[in-house]
């Protein structure tokens, strides 16, 4: 079940080509090659992007007759050449269902009748999913139209970007076809795989007051208008929520190497980016063409997705295989400046988060080395200097009391009370500093000792 849950959520977008898209497909390509050198193409593009969609599509018709009759000459320098000995030729032979395609796009009525007769079916697509009916909507061609749904062909059928016949239609400006689509049963509010309908690419104004009349004749408002745009958005929540809660993989790639995030992103699909991104999935994630979520946002210009991404760790600078970063890719000149702009931003941040696991690391071993300091040289050598003094002093103090004892008069026996107590309190004094004598001497073999060389070799010591 959950595979093909996965193939739902990958035919949501069946892009070509992560490298290149036309907005305008039907009015900018013929979807017919047209035999010119790539060089030539490149260095024409900067004329296509100024023409309207009508001149886009004279064009293309022009260089369609150009290649019919291209073809025809070959066909016939070819037919020239060929030998009398026809036994040892080779025969190539097309599927009918190409030949169906190639006939509606040169217009032969006949040819296309017989092979719906034959029982070909209308609605054969080539490579890109596009039906004879889709090139009729091109060409403008009325009565290939109308032969084609009489033999039943799906006026609603949609090709690999999900464009229906009234999308090219409607782009085309073709009024005639819009309302001949219509009256067969058209969906009005087909969206394709760019989130359009076909009156949000319809510039022609008559073609354009024929759709909105239509759709207000049906009653559709702005309110179904978003519900029906976001369907797709709301049926791939609900897939990938399903996945999640069965544990599946949510970074699942397809043949091109997409997730479900690079989809998303190019659809421009916020909730799912979100959705996604609370699931921890990776931003840097890459496909085929090393592209990641954030250029696919940065091409089909997603501003709000692509601001979510970056908010959470997209990196801007990042290169598809072409070394082009998001703003590279970028066609819209605003969205390109808002890009810049939180690419600076980041840039700005990452700085500042460096910075400050500099200082904090600055701050930590700074404050270990003064902690150290403090208590192993300032505070060690204050208290040892104070010790030595305090000593010294009542070393001084003993020296003088037990020096001049001996040659003391003994005070006569009749003193008063207050020359006792005088007394008493110069004894104690003298015996509170004899107990306050240094640890580790003997205070009677200090007696003994020649005080003053004594004291002059430990206030010497204490001083080195």
């Amino acid at each position: 079940m959950t595979s093909s849950v996965y193939q739902k959520i990958l035919n949501y977008l069946r892009m070509r080509s992560w490298l290149c898209k036309s907005k305008g497909k039907y009015t900018c390509k013929n979807y017919n090659h047209i035999t010119m050198e790539h060089s030539e193409l490149v260095a024409e593009m900067v004329h296509v992007e100024r023409l309207t969609t009508q001149e886009r599509l004279h064009l293309a018709r022009h260089r369609r007759l150009q290649q019919l009759k291209v073809w025809r000459q070959r066909e016939k320098e070819w037919l020239r050449h060929q030998t009398r000995h026809t036994s040892n030729k080779r025969h190539i032979y097309f599927n009918d269902s190409v030949m169906l395609l190639e006939a509606a796009a040169r217009n032969d009525i006949d040819e296309v009748r017989r092979l719906l007769k034959k029982g070909v079916n209308p609605d054969s697509t080539n490579e890109d999913g596009l039906t004879a009916l889709h090139q009729c909507c091109i060409d403008d061609n009325e009565e290939m139209m109308k032969l084609l749904i009489e033999f039943g062909a799906n006026v609603n059928a949609e090709d690999s970007e999900k464009w229906t016949p009234l999308h090219a239609a409607a782009t085309c400006g073709h009024l005639h076809l819009v309302k001949y689509l219509i009256a067969r049963g058209a969906n009005l509010l087909a969206v394709n795989a760019d989130g359009n309908m076909p009156y949000d690419i319809c510039e022609d104004e008559k073609t354009l007051d024929c759709i909105e009349g239509e759709m207000a004749r049906r009653g559709v408002t702005q309110e179904l208008i978003d519900e029906t745009r976001a369907s797709t958005e709301v049926q791939m929540l609900r897939d990938l929520q399903k996945i999640a809660s069965l544990g599946g993989d949510l970074e699942y790639k397809d043949h091109q190497g997409a997730t479900p995030l690079h989809i998303a992103a190019a659809n421009g699909y916020l909730r799912v980016v979100e959705f996604l991104l609370d699931q921890h999935v990776s931003t840097d994630v890459e496909d085929n063409d090393k592209w990641q979520p954030v250029h696919a946002a940065a091409c089909w210009g997603h501003l709000e997705v692509l601001e979510l991404l970056v908010q959470n760790g997209a990196d801007l600078n990042a290169k598809n295989k072409h070394d082009e970063t998001p703003a590279d890719i970028c066609e819209d000149p605003e969205i390109r400046e808002r890009i810049v702009e939180l690419k600076t931003e980041q840039e700005s941040k990452r700085l500042r988060e460096a910075q400050g696991r500099r200082v904090r690391r600055s701050q930590s071993i700074n404050t270990r080395t003064q902690s150290v300091r403090r208590t192993s040289i300032r505070d060690k050598v204050l208290t040892t200097k104070k010790d030595a003094q305090e000593e010294t002093r009542l070393r001084l103090q003993a020296q003088q009391t037990y020096v001049a004892a001996p040659t003391a008069n003994i005070p006569p026996l009749e003193t008063n009370a207050q020359e006792v107590g005088d007394h008493e309190t110069d004894s104690g004094a003298l015996t509170s500093a004899v107990r306050k004598g240094p640890e580790g001497k003997d205070n009677e073999s200090f007696l003994h000792e020649d005080v003053d060389k004594d004291s002059v070799f430990y206030v010497t010591f204490l001083f080195l």
